[in-house]
């Protein structure tokens, strides 16, 4: 579904991505795992293409993205989700929920989105800014499968969140897997990341230096903890 070959990223004369290569398959969950700094949350945004420092090929479903426009992008079936969230804060959830455009017949229905996030069918009229950070994360996932993305690129989901509410979007991302959409995730938390994902990719200094299956990352998790230094 997603092929990266040969992507390098630059900010200014500063390169922080070298020759980067991965793929992410229908109905897949990967994660980039590595330090701060070391390119995670610039890799996503050259896949999207707000970052437009960038040399390489990105392809979707067969199609080079080359220098597409972001919007273009996600018409196409990319799904942006922030560590920010990107949550309007005057708007009420239904409103957040249907201010995009559904770009794919798959695109889940607002009765869908509200089955599969029943915290969500609860605050259906609150504003953004009264939303819990685990409420705000789910909006903003919910927000991209209304759209129709078939491929969620993921910053960060679970940092600064209550562990239940950890566990719950972990069990939200393997929903979203077993319909069919793949998750490009990036996180940190090494013991999440486990439960969620199929494979791994480990970036170190701007480079892909490992690809791990699950059980290879699972039987590491110490190492990788005190690589990572958590």
């Amino acid at each position: 579904m997603l092929e990266i070959a040969g992507l390098s990223a630059w900010y200014g004369e500063a390169r922080v991505l070298q020759n980067i290569s991965l793929s992410v398959h229908a109905g897949e969950v990967v994660t980039l795992v590595g330090r701060n700094g070391a390119g995670k949350t610039t890799l996503l945004r050259s896949v999207m293409g707000l970052h437009r420092q960038v040399e390489g090929a990105v392809r979707f479903d067969g199609s080079a993205l080359g220098h597409r426009s972001p919007d273009s992008r996600a018409r196409a079936g990319l799904g942006w989700v922030p560590d920010d969230r990107g949550i309007y804060a005057s708007l009420t959830v239904s409103e957040n929920l249907l201010l995009p455009p559904v770009v794919h017949p798959e695109a889940w229905s607002l009765d869908r989105v509200y089955q599969a996030f029943p915290v969500l069918a609860d605050r259906r009229n609150s504003m953004g800014t009264q939303l819990s950070g685990g409420e705000q994360q789910m909006l903003a996932i919910a927000r991209v499968l209304r759209m129709g993305s078939r491929l969620l690129l993921l910053d960060e989901p679970s940092e600064g969140l209550a562990p239940v509410m950890v566990q719950r979007i972990g069990e939200i991302i393997c929903d979203i897997k077993a319909a069919g959409v793949a998750v490009l995730l990036v996180e940190q938390n090494v013991k999440f990341a486990a439960t969620v994902a199929d494979r791994h990719y480990l970036l170190a200094q701007g480079q892909v230096v490992e690809s791990l299956s699950n059980k290879s990352f699972q039987s590491r998790e110490s190492e990788l903890l005190t690589y990572l230094g958590i």
